[in-house]
């Protein structure tokens, strides 16, 4: 029940559906109905229903889930290093490291 995201088409839609039909997998996985996940995470059932129906769940709820399936170094790596593909941005980059409050 795997789902590989397409490189080439990357809209939130792809995904927030890879991510919902990739926890489904983790939660079968481990045998857990939504019920039992529920309990586990602190996250209602019916989120947890939507979610693997539509891909769309809080960030707090989607983390609670993840943690749950052991990926937490994964989500708090998660953008934590820059991506750049020039030098200029690299540059820009380099030079807002030091930015405060936004500006």
């Amino acid at each position: 029940m795997e789902y590989t995201l397409d490189i080439y088409s990357k809209g939130p839609e792809q995904l927030l559906s890879s991510l919902a039909l990739n926890c489904k997998a983790r939660r079968l996985e481990k045998g857990y109905s939504r019920s039992r996940l529920s309990k586990l995470t602190g996250v209602p059932a019916p989120t947890i229903e939507h979610f693997e129906m539509t891909g769309k769940i809080s960030l707090e709820s989607f983390c609670k889930l993840a943690i749950e399936f052991g990926y937490f170094e994964e989500i708090a790596a998660l953008l934590s290093k820059s991506k750049y593909t020039t030098g200029s941005e690299l540059e820009i980059i380099n030079k807002n490291k030091n930015r405060k409050k936004g500006r």
